[in-house]
């Protein structure tokens, strides 16, 4: 997954992560900063969701295309957890999540890629050891 949006960020799509900026789980928090630091200089931007805590997985490509669900995007929800996302090509389901994401967008906070390199020596290595566990997270 993460080499599919490396390569669309590449080619210039508009490839946006929203994440929460209030964590439910410190060691998926933790994780998600690596994957800030892998994605940086690709074209993907990363945004912290500041207004409560998010947990929607929802996806939109161009302006038909959407997805979704309670799957999040890696192995685990893919191979193991018995998770749904719907997947639609409609016109005005898209125009409708693309309206969702512009509000959430406007409640969110630009996250840059050396975001962990602001953080100590501890918070690296806390961050590493989340990566690690991150198949079982």
């Amino acid at each position: 997954m993460v080499s599919a949006l490396q390569v669309a960020g590449l080619r210039g799509v508009d490839v946006r992560i929203l994440l929460p900026a209030n964590p439910d789980h410190v060691m998926v928090y933790l994780a998600s900063f690596y994957y800030l630091r892998l994605t940086g200089n690709k074209g993907i931007r990363f945004f912290r969701y500041t207004e409560g805590f998010m947990h929607q997985k929802a996806f939109l490509i161009d302006d038909f295309g959407v997805g979704i669900g309670t799957a999040n995007l890696d192995n685990r929800s893919f191979r193991l957890n018995f998770e749904i996302t719907l997947l639609s090509v409609n016109y005005d389901i898209a125009a409708e999540v693309e309206a969702m994401f512009e509000r959430d967008f406007a409640c969110s906070q630009e996250v840059g890629h050396d975001e962990i390199d602001r953080r100590g020596p501890l918070f690296r290595v806390g961050t590493a050891g989340a990566r690690l566990l991150s198949p079982i997270l």
